[in-house]
């Protein structure tokens, strides 16, 4: 016997404390599952119910067991005779905003902010136009979209800045985009890209002398009519669904 090397035939010893022995990874099947599981396996079923395959009372039957299952395996007996099921998942084809107007964008403004040694704001629930004109002229004005309906998917802001501040606010879930020229002044614009393929657009231009333009995001604040539209459309399909089935 080779005294300088171990003996592979006898048993490891204990592991150390903390550290789990070593063993086979488990299968997706035994995995836990996850809310964001829970919700696709519920999309698919909800679809399911809007095409005809699955009944009101089947609908209801597994989503009851969707909301119990524990593992992934539980999740996909539920939907393994649907074709949706067996489908390729792809991420959806996503585009970025051109940074320029392709929109037929009129060359008068809808709407002309003006303060002139003053303060001028436009908040709240308005509807904004395809083209907005800022005027701050040792001023300030404060243009918050945050809550304006959307008529149209692009809108231009022009804003000109001298000795004063313009500040433009828009929703989280749209698109952002700025072309301006600071001149002994600031003009900046935080690019946003929506992942919504219906979004608006909005572009700011302009010029800031000895001045400012400032363009971003508000915080916590979405488009209302995105997500109204959504819902919309999911409705209507399990209301002529349930039309259906009351029908026959």
């Amino acid at each position: 016997m080779d005294l300088q090397k171990p003996d592979l035939a006898q048993p490891a010893g204990p592991a150390p404390a903390g550290h789990a022995p070593a063993g086979p990874a488990p299968a997706v099947a035994d995995l836990r599952a996850s809310d964001a599981d829970r919700d696709r396996v519920a999309d698919i079923l909800r679809e399911a119910l809007a095409e005809g395959r699955l009944s009101a009372d089947e609908h209801a039957e597994r989503v009851e067991g969707v909301l119990s299952a524990k593992t992934v395996g539980e999740l996909e007996v539920f939907i393994r005779d649907l074709p949706a099921a067996h489908q390729r998942r792809t991420a959806p084809a996503w585009t970025p905003a051109p940074n320029r107007p392709t929109d037929a964008i009129p060359p008068d403004p809808d709407d002309n902010v003006v303060a002139v040694f003053s303060a001028a704001v436009r908040k709240g629930r308005w509807r904004a136009g395809r083209r907005i004109h800022a005027y701050a002229i040792f001023g300030s004005v404060e243009i918050d979209l945050s809550e304006a309906i959307f008529e149209y998917r692009q809108v231009v802001i022009k804003a000109f800045s001298l000795c004063g501040s313009v500040e433009v606010r828009v929703p989280e879930n749209i698109s952002l985009r700025g072309t301006g020229v600071g001149v002994l002044g600031d003009f900046q614009v935080d690019t946003l890209d929506s992942a919504e393929p219906d979004a608006p657009v909005v572009y700011v231009d302009g010029w800031a002398v000895l001045g400012s333009v400032d363009a971003k995001p508000k915080r916590g604040k979405l488009v209302a009519d995105i997500l109204d539209r959504v819902q919309r459309a999911v409705d209507r399909k399990v209301d002529k669904s349930l039309r259906k089935h009351l029908d026959r």
